[in-house]
């Protein structure tokens, strides 16, 4: 099959093949395997080495690669710039909403935005305002918005 083409360029194909593939499917280990078919087509093309040694060297370099990026990963972790990008319920948390369904027993539905959300905190009635205090999976945990009152600044009835 692969008559007149040289092991070292199998292995860069590999290589570069296995580094397309994490691009498309994006997992961060992938790219390990691509880093050790590519050292094995340069180890392979400054030593005359048999293919069983060359794929036990192989092997070998993507265990010490994946194994290696897991330790520096876990030692040096990527930041996001937004860590809050994929968590909606995260994001939502210090907003106000409206109550749609009655809080009975705890549990209501909220309209925050053009959605509405099943939301868990005391008993509120239909129209109340309140605020996000955060979220448990797909339901918002909320509590009653408290304006300001103007108590104490009213003139005393029959003054």
């Amino acid at each position: 099959m692969f008559e007149g083409i040289e092991m070292p360029w199998i292995w860069l194909g590999i290589g570069l093949l296995l580094a397309a593939l994490e691009i498309v499917v994006p997992g961060v280990y992938l790219i390990w395997l691509a880093v050790a078919a590519i050292a094995t087509g340069a180890i392979a093309f400054v030593f005359d080495l048999g293919v069983p040694f060359q794929i036990i060297n192989f092997v070998f370099l993507s265990l010490i690669a994946a194994f290696s990026a897991k330790r520096f990963l876990r030692d040096r972790p990527i930041v996001s710039s937004d860590p809050l990008l994929n968590k909606r319920g995260g994001r939502m948390t210090g907003e106000t909403a409206v109550v749609t369904q009655a809080f009975d027993g705890g549990t209501g539905r909220v309209r925050h935005g053009d959605s509405e959300w099943l939301a868990r905190g005391p008993d509120i009635a239909v129209g109340e305002r309140v605020r996000i205090t955060g979220s448990d999976g797909s339901l918002l945990l909320v509590e009653p918005l408290n304006l300001l009152t103007d108590e104490g600044t009213a003139p005393p009835a029959g003054a």
